[in-house]
């Protein structure tokens, strides 16, 4: 099934509220649709949530723009590392690519990995956004997330699941990869260093590697944290927000043998550092949790 958010008609408000969505035609109930407010920023919302299924252990996710030469590959990593041990499914989110991005992945599910999903971004959104994309589709009660560049292993993806399922620590819902060694360029590792020393020593959240694209997680948690723009690399502080802790694992990281980064100096090192004061504020800001009882 492939699910195309253009399809879902958007409006864009123009009395400077902003009240939520107005949509246009409805698709299925569970589709996943955009819709435009006056800030231009792409919100996600849906017609109805629903619970995770039985039969699917792990979703992975995997947010894409313009990574055609790239899909292949990566869904075959990800069909040798979880075949006959997980039942899982693994979704692509096109993230508005403008190549041949979700013909790759369309061919890949057809070349015998029926478990591979395609939603679609009508523009691009954002990596955060199709993160939230995917988690919100997922089927099953945990998500692993990857990079769509092919630099994070998915053979890594086991060890970090079977530590998040650890019933000996129930309050850990957030399993972190820590690329130990960084397959980047100098300038990519300065500014990753840069923005993980910054943001350790403001929210002193204890993870290394904030910015590592493999990940694996409780979906109930993390439809609860507040979502916003870049949100997936304040994700360790976000969960210890909601009172559950979070572990870092050492993980494989490889170079990029193919398609362009999407990220430089302008949007990886000082978006995050201005980001990283609004996570403050949230941090200040939230509610305590309370036992809640509903009487018989």
């Amino acid at each position: 099934m492939v699910v195309v958010v253009e399809r879902f008609v958007v409006h864009m408000r123009t009395d400077g509220a902003d009240r939520g969505p107005r949509l246009g035609p409805f698709g299925p109930a569970g589709q996943t649709v955009y819709y435009r407010s006056n800030s231009l920023a792409h919100r996600l919302t849906s017609l109805s949530d629903h619970s995770p299924t039985p039969d699917c252990e792990v979703s992975v996710v995997i947010p894409v723009c313009n990574e055609q030469d790239n899909v292949s590959p990566l869904a075959r990593e990800i069909h040798a590392a979880l075949e006959g041990r997980y039942r899982y499914e693994t979704i692509f989110i096109d993230d508005g690519s403008s190549d041949g991005t979700a013909a790759a992945v369309l061919a890949a599910r057809a070349d015998g990995m029926p478990e591979i999903r395609l939603l679609r971004h009508a523009v691009r959104s954002g990596q955060s956004a199709a993160v939230a994309t995917g988690a919100r589709a997922a089927r099953a009660p945990w998500v692993a997330t990857l990079d769509g560049d092919g630099q994070n292993d998915p053979a890594d993806i086991p060890k970090l699941l079977e530590m998040a399922r650890d019933d000996g620590n129930p309050r850990l819902r957030l399993v972190m990869g820590n690329r130990a060694t960084r397959r980047d360029t100098w300038l990519r590792r300065l500014s990753s260093r840069v923005a993980n020393g910054v943001r350790g020593g403001l929210l002193r959240d204890g993870t290394p590697d904030t910015g590592c694209g493999i990940k694996v997680f409780d979906r109930s948690v993390f439809m609860d944290v507040p979502r916003f723009d870049h949100m997936h690399r304040f994700m360790p502080a976000l969960f210890q927000r909601e009172g559950y802790e979070v572990v870092s694992l050492p993980v494989n990281h490889r170079e990029r043998t193919r398609g362009k980064s999407k990220y430089g100096l302008h949007n990886r090192l000082w978006v995050g550092i201005v980001d990283l004061f609004g996570v403050m504020w949230l941090i200040r800001r939230a509610s305590p949790r309370v036992g809640i009882r509903e009487e018989a």
